[in-house]
């Protein structure tokens, strides 16, 4: 693994749980993979814009008939998708917001699913475009109950939301760690050693 890409999307900045499970992550990833290089986009402070007409219409068109106010209108979709597509490991970093995903980072997803770039459809099936990488979700609940088993699962459309349209785009690996129970007196704070035990293991020099 030799470059990370880390999405934040919390608006509260130095307050947010997620950004601090992200940074903690973070540390333990830049430790585990020597050398790893690190790009941010910040979905609070640089967000992207929401699909319109034009940039739908823009996917939706050959490249080799693209007209200049399609490409501008993809314009941002191609930054994203190449953001993505220049990282071995994707970090996402977000609260649950009413049981799903803030509409920034929605928007963030909806800019980088495309056909033709991330997917492919053959009239019959689709397949991933975006294989050898692996994506950490980093989540925070309000409340507790939302892992696997709990008496919340069945509302988080967070964790397995990200999980399925991640694959869906060819990813690899899909890891979530979750932060519950942070807006009440027992929040439960995951372990992040037993996160790094599940991923890749370094490559190993070869000997001369």
């Amino acid at each position: 693994m030799n470059r990370l890409l880390r999405i934040d999307t919390s608006t509260r900045g130095d307050a947010s749980h997620s950004r601090r499970l992200g940074d903690e992550v973070e540390q333990a990833l830049l430790a585990h993979y020597a050398g790893l290089a690190l790009q941010r986009r910040d979905l609070s402070e640089n967000p992207v814009p929401h699909l319109d007409l034009d940039t739908i219409g823009a996917f939706f068109t050959p490249d080799d008939t693209l007209t200049d106010p399609q490409r501008l209108a993809a314009a941002t979709s191609d930054r994203v998708i190449g953001e993505v597509r220049s990282a071995d490991a994707l970090l996402i970093t977000t609260p649950m917001f009413n049981f799903g995903v803030p509409s920034a980072l929605k928007a963030w997803i909806d800019q980088l699913v495309r056909i033709r770039r991330t997917f492919s459809f053959d009239g019959a099936n689709f397949g991933g475009l975006l294989h050898g990488r692996i994506a950490i979700v980093a989540v925070a609940y309000g409340a507790g109950g939302f892992a696997p088993g709990g008496a919340m699962a069945t509302g988080d459309f967070v964790a397995p939301y990200l999980d399925y349209v991640l694959r869906f785009m060819g990813f690899d690996e899909v890891h979530v760690i979750g932060a519950e129970g942070m807006n009440t007196p027992n929040p439960v704070w995951p372990s992040v050693e037993r996160l790094i035990e599940r991923l890749p293991q370094p490559q190993k020099e070869s000997l001369p």
